[in-house]
């Protein structure tokens, strides 16, 4: 395995990532890091450079994209056999010592589906609660607290789930933490590494990642119109299931009702679960609200999965699971010395959002917001893209699914926007199994954008992808 000597410079300016894809490249290119030899795994290196996890993923996958490595199931990461040749006079041409980062770019639009609408949170009212949260009990919130999280908002968010999603569940079943990624890592443990685990393909990456670093066995699902194909799930012998019903990440279907049914039902096995995932179930635009599949289970067989990620801020860093009484058996006995992840402060506010109505009429903005900028996308990919697309998704959440006719790839696609400074993403990072002949599709999230932000942004698209 390759031993990487680097000193990352914190006062340039430049990205970490893109410091750490450099360095690697120009060693690739060079022969300091021969073909065949495998990188340090992405947990290694972050503690290694004392730097993210997401740091080093996002400088790999830059590597990954370009051709310098490939990536080997469940073996890890290895540098690709190279013409070095071609990079022989590297360090002479000025145009080949050009770096072009992408984070060098002034985007004037940035379809990033990460994004949030922060001109309408509410800094006021949440600035007045944090206070209050410094001041009440005096200094009792600056010492750890219950493993689970914080009893009051507990409670509070199990009225919440039931009233809104229809799940069931007393607070005791709730566990708070800092983030889905940690959440299913500690779920992966209480479960148990030696079952065979399966999720959605395509499915979010960073959740695969994370069942990857634990060590499990996983089998990757594919999709139909209504979401994880149950003979397919059958086929896999998996015994644990992880899906996105109410907003497939990221095709963007509503599993069906009938679908979901089936799924309890295959889950009704002995020893299997169903993780589902409700990253954005408040945001839907077309029909009637679906019941979660935990609301649905009789038998104890869904954990659910839920964050404030979208509908608050995504620094705020609070997610939650609720367990079933049999897996919360497991947490007690086994799991209760892990102290919580989430800032004690930071769960007073939100308890204190929620209980003095705030929450529900932020939710009900949001809503409306959403809908609006979702609206004026597909009413803007309408008059400037026309029949050349075709939209997938719109049916809730804050990105969709953009199938372009043109003959370019993904990657043309992408450059091509780049090129009039617009920044969209890819959706090849969230296959297990890609299909070469697939067409491409690009993913636009619209959460943080203006409404003249997206018509722009669209237009542009027009002209990059030359759409006429």
């Amino acid at each position: 395995m390759v031993e990487i000597t680097i000193n990352m410079d914190y006062g340039s300016g430049e990205p970490l990532y893109i410091q750490l894809y450099n360095f690697f490249k120009k060693e690739i290119q060079t022969g300091k890091i021969e073909p065949g030899e495998r990188l340090p795994s992405k947990r290694r290196l972050a503690q290694h450079l004392g730097i993210s996890q997401n740091t080093v993923e996002t400088a790999y996958e830059q590597l990954l994209a370009e051709g310098y490595a490939e990536s080997v199931e469940r073996k890890g990461i290895y540098v690709n056999n190279l013409n070095r040749d071609l990079f022989i006079h590297f360090e002479d041409s000025p145009q080949t010592q050009k770096e072009i980062s992408e984070d060098s770019v002034q985007y004037r639009v940035d379809f990033s589906h990460g994004a949030v609408a922060l001109e309408h949170f509410p800094y006021s009212v949440w600035r007045k609660l944090t206070l209050q949260s410094l001041y009440e009990e005096e200094n009792s919130h600056f010492l750890n607290g219950d493993s689970q999280g914080e009893l009051a908002l507990r409670e509070v968010i199990s009225k919440y789930l039931y009233q809104s999603r229809g799940v069931r569940c007393s607070a005791d079943q709730i566990i708070i933490g800092a983030g889905t990624q940690y959440l299913i890592g500690l779920l992966t443990m209480i479960i148990g590494r030696d079952r065979i685990y399966s999720m959605e393909d395509p499915g979010f990456h960073r959740t695969r990642e994370v069942f990857k670093d634990q060590g499990v066995t996983l089998k990757p699902i594919s999709l139909d119109q209504e979401g994880i194909v149950l003979n397919h799930l059958a086929e896999s012998k998996a015994n644990i299931t992880y899906v996105t019903p109410s907003h497939q990440f990221p095709n963007g279907m509503v599993m069906p009702i009938t679908r979901r049914m089936e799924l309890l039902k295959w889950a009704g096995e002995k020893d299997r679960y169903i993780i589902e995932d409700d990253y954005d179930g408040e945001f839907r635009y077309k029909g009637k609200p679906i019941p979660s599949m935990q609301g649905l289970d009789r038998n104890g067989k869904v954990i659910y999965l839920g964050t404030f990620s979208k509908s608050l801020i995504p620094s705020i860093r609070i997610s939650f699971m609720v367990l079933p009484t049999s897996l919360l058996e497991k947490y007690n006995q086994h799991f209760t010395f892990y102290k919580q992840t989430v800032s004690r402060l930071h769960q007073h506010t939100l308890w204190q959002f929620m209980i003095s109505g705030h929450w529900e009429r932020h939710l009900n903005k949001m809503r409306t917001v959403y809908r609006k900028k979702q609206t004026v996308l597909i009413q803007s990919i309408e008059k400037y893209l026309g029949q050349k697309v075709t939209v997938i998704g719109d049916e809730a959440g804050l990105h969709i699914l953009l199938n372009v006719q043109n003959q370019m790839s993904e990657t043309e696609l992408i450059e091509r926007a780049l090129e009039k400074k617009v920044k969209v993403h890819p959706t090849s990072v969230y296959y297990a199994n890609q299909d070469i002949g697939q067409e491409p599709m690009i993913l636009l999230g619209f959460g943080g954008l203006t409404g003249d932000q997206i018509e722009l942004g669209i237009r542009l698209l027009k002209e990059a992808w030359e759409l006429d």
